[in-house]
């Protein structure tokens, strides 16, 4: 048995020590010498602080070569993390071909830097890097980047200065047209979840105008189809509700919408449109409110009748400016994502 004096002062040293050190490794040897100070057995200081009698020997030689600041040494380095010195070649084999599961990983892993891997220790690479399993998202092959941005910059983005300045009124108009069918969504669930589909396929439709500004919501509303006509009643309501200020709709380029009875209408109306660029739905802010409201009602919901199907979503388009007016003041913000410096998969 190591036979060590203590002074007074080392064992305040090492009672301070003990709770106060930042790494717990110095303050478990702390607490073996403190132990040690009290004359307690060698196996019961092993019992208490649940190490071998060969881990508590070392302590002991520590201190008696060095004293309390000996235990503070941390001599041991660690293996060598590989993954991280394979860091830069690992993720560029990520960037060029994205897997899309732990295994594809761990594979690719393996494949350029020879190293296997579990996919607990593949998982916390992915984090570390902060790598994150995302959804791959769409946008039409036909759509022009470029005009989408001369568009943005050129057009959209002056026309919401002037609202915000209260120039004018913009209003982002677009059509839904919401089918009674099952919208399967996620859910957080113990068991596989199952809900009813509803016979038939009848379609609720919903032409509506959204004020860039203020989120106030017009529509019009069928059950058979939305075309020209649909669209000037939407043009007159407009008029008839918002006649102190200049109206100006962004508009898609459905036939319905650019014809020329509409054009005539609107022209009547002293009404301006200003038509999109063609496949360009990420620059229609009411896109969004359409994805809202599918979320909101009808994703794992069923309705035993269309009238109900019906009342859901017009309830929920008539709580835009109230129950959910702070989630859409945050979703409806005048920010508009082109494509020009996005990454595409091949």
């Amino acid at each position: 048995m190591r036979r060590i004096k203590f002074t007074e002062e080392e064992i305040k040293q090492l009672a301070y020590e003990s709770i106060y050190h930042e790494h717990p490794i110095v303050r478990r040897r702390m607490q073996a010498l403190l132990l040690k100070s009290q004359k307690l057995p060698h196996w019961k200081i092993g019992h208490i602080l649940g190490i071998s009698g060969t881990t508590l020997r070392t302590y002991f030689d520590l201190y008696l070569e060095g004293g309390i600041e000996a235990l503070k040494e941390l001599r041991y380095q660690g293996k060598a993390n590989l993954l991280r010195e394979n860091r830069d070649e690992i993720i560029a084999a990520f960037e060029a071909n994205p897997p899309a599961t732990l295994k594809e990983t761990q594979a690719i892993i393996k494949k350029v830097a020879g190293l296997e891997r579990s996919l607990t220790q593949v998982s916390a690479f992915l984090k570390e890097n902060r790598i994150v399993r995302r959804k791959v998202k769409q946008i039409p092959a036909k759509a022009n980047v470029e005009a989408q941005e001369t568009f943005k910059t050129g057009t959209l983005e002056p026309l919401m200065e002037q609202a915000q300045q209260k120039k004018l009124h913009l209003f982002f108009v677009d059509a839904a047209h919401f089918v009674m069918l099952p919208f399967l969504g996620y859910l957080y669930s113990l068991t596989v979840r199952y809900v009813k589909s509803a016979s038939g396929r009848k379609r609720f439709n919903v032409l509506g105008a959204l004020n860039a500004v203020t989120k106030e919501l017009v529509t019009i509303t069928n059950h058979t189809y939305i075309n020209a006509l649909s669209v000037c009643e939407l043009l007159e309501k407009l008029h008839q509700q918002f006649r102190d200020l200049p109206i100006v709709l962004i508009m898609d380029n459905a036939r319905y919408q650019k014809c020329k009875l509409v054009l005539e209408k609107a022209a009547n109306l002293n009404i301006q449109i200003v038509f999109l660029p063609s496949y360009s739905p990420n620059l229609n802010l009411i896109e969004r409110l359409w994805k809202f409201v599918k979320k909101q009602v009808l994703y794992n919901e069923f309705y035993e009748d269309y009238k109900q199907f019906c009342t859901a979503i017009l309830g929920c388009l008539e709580q835009t400016n109230t129950t959910y007016k702070e989630e859409l003041e945050t979703l409806l913000t005048p920010k508009f994502q082109t494509f020009a410096n996005v990454t595409f998969q091949p």
